[in-house]
């Protein structure tokens, strides 16, 4: 079988667009609903709720952060106990909608805030981040609240998931700032990105609704998920060096 093809920045912009076209057919309610029950699976599938019961699902104002909001209701509903960190909450209606659905769930928000103190107590009382906060979009340089956020986070010893793209990293790139998260757990989305292709930790593959037609338009040579899985697990990055970069 053909190596699975890492995207860059342009092109999973591109993948992500023709989902959502007429030809694709998919909404965006749909496409974050399974990626956001993907990554509460991976979560749920690395750290269990007996011993990692109290998620911090950090979020950012963007899609990324819709998934997060998902993937706190679907942890919800596994039976961990999800808090959400927000603070620049999403204007558009899909972002309202899901956080009233968590909050349906019993499941709290800080209050947004530029502040960090009350991501500090959060942090004191959670036993794992979900790290929802940057997508394959970002451009530094990473701006408040975030700047004084991911030093807190990275800082604070709690075994770290990141969704899609490690927040800080470059998306073509990889780890090229200091102040970038360097999480336990990755879930990628669609098809990994070309700056995770040397990504050390466990690394899992989600989002299973890519279309026939779409993976062999941009070759994507996507693995074959699992029974009824919503994630793949990937080799780990030592253990894989012929990935096709596209």
């Amino acid at each position: 079988m053909a190596a699975m093809r890492y995207l860059n920045s342009k092109l999973a912009q591109q993948i992500d667009e023709e989902l959502m076209s007429a030809a694709g057919a998919f909404s965006l309610d749909q496409l974050m609903e399974l990626a956001g029950l993907a990554c509460a699976q991976a979560l749920a599938t690395v750290y269990n709720k007996e011993k990692y019961p109290r998620v911090l699902v950090c979020c950012g104002p963007g899609n990324q952060g819709g998934d997060g909001l998902v993937a706190a209701r679907h942890l919800g509903m596994f039976g961990y106990k999800p808090t959400i960190w927000m603070p620049k909450p999403g204007s558009k209606d899909i972002y309202k909608r899901l956080q009233q659905q968590c909050t349906n769930m019993r499941i709290p928000t800080l209050e947004p805030s530029q502040d960090t103190q009350s991501l500090r107590s959060a942090l004191s009382s959670s036993d794992i981040i979900l790290d929802a906060i940057f997508g394959f979009s970002f451009k530094p340089p990473v701006r408040a609240p975030f700047d004084a956020a991911l030093p807190l986070i990275a800082k604070s010893g709690l075994p770290i998931v990141s969704v899609d793209v490690p927040s800080g990293w470059n998306v073509d790139e990889g780890k090229v700032d200091d102040i970038a998260l360097d999480p336990d757990v990755l879930i990628s989305l669609t098809a990994p990105k070309e700056g995770v292709r040397l990504f050390k930790g466990r690394h899992f593959l989600g989002g299973r609704f890519v279309p026939k037609l779409l993976e062999e338009k941009f070759q994507l040579n996507l693995p074959q998920y699992p029974g009824v899985s919503q994630i793949v697990e990937l080799p780990r990055a030592e253990e894989s060096s012929d990935s096709q970069k596209l």
